[in-house]
């Protein structure tokens, strides 16, 4: 018994069609059900077919379809972030990047798009928590650790498996804990305060060693890092988030200061 690939069909926003294209030729669409973008089959950069699902062939079982070949599906695809044969994003990574840098582009149900609006209206979240009934007792967001604890509270809204403080490979001899691990989106957040002696200099240090060590993470395929600066103590905000949102080696970064201050 032989093992190959399928081909996969994905919408240009990410969402999967199928991932056995020549053997289920009923679930081809020109258009996605779900958001309405065109799909593609393969890279628009190299031109090689998105790799679908695994598939082991049978040479002992006849059948009129296959010749003498009895096709299993093995083990179902995953949409893959990057192409397998030149590396580069596909369209529905190329738009979470864009995401980040402020541009109108939606990916309909991505949890990138959850995290955006968690991280965009923080700020305002954290301010409303100050104005309590009869003055009663509320959370004060004044170091690291307090930014972590709302932010925690906020992710169950939208995901059930947050799974806080996982280790993180050992990058230049030394491991730590990221902040938060989404295990089922293969997605990291991790989370910095600005304070009078972290600005933009120490944060951007922090965040490329973080960024390395997580790219040796094997449940690490989207690392977001929220940095928030409600003193406004980061003079160009856009320009660390420009920097450091980056997407290569199968990991994608994406970087959100919030509040904008400029």
């Amino acid at each position: 018994m032989s093992e190959k690939y399928d081909v996969q069909q994905v919408c240009e926003n990410g969402h999967q069609i199928t991932d056995c294209y020549n053997i289920h030729l009923e679930e081809r669409r020109k258009f996605c059900q779900a958001c309405g973008a065109a799909t593609l089959t393969a890279c628009p950069g190299c031109g090689a077919e998105i790799q679908g699902a695994q598939i082991k062939v049978s040479e002992s079982w006849n059948d009129a379809r296959f010749g003498r070949q009895k096709m299993i599906r093995e083990r179902n695809a995953d949409v893959p972030s990057h192409c397998h044969n030149c590396g580069k994003a596909y369209p529905w990574t190329q738009s979470k990047i864009a995401t980040a840098k402020g541009e109108k582009v939606i990916i309909q149900n991505d949890p990138v798009d959850s995290l955006s609006l968690l991280f965009d209206r923080f700020h305002l979240v954290a301010r409303q928590l100050q104005s309590r009934h009869q003055n009663r007792g509320t959370i004060s967001i004044d170091d690291e650790y307090d930014v972590q604890d709302l932010l925690h509270a906020l992710l169950r809204i939208f995901f059930d498996d947050v799974r806080p403080e996982e280790w993180t490979p050992s990058y230049a001899g030394k491991s730590s804990r990221m902040d938060f691990l989404l295990k089922k989106e293969k997605l990291v957040v991790e989370v910095k305060k600005t304070r009078k002696d972290l600005t933009d200099k120490e944060i951007g240090d922090q965040l490329i060693i973080d960024i390395k060590r997580y790219a040796e993470h094997p449940d690490c395929k989207n690392l977001l890092c929220f940095v928030y600066d409600p003193e406004g103590r980061i003079g160009n905000p856009t320009g660390l988030e420009d920097d450091l949102s980056r997407s290569e080696n199968g990991l994608t970064v994406l970087v959100f200061v919030r509040p904008k201050s400029s």
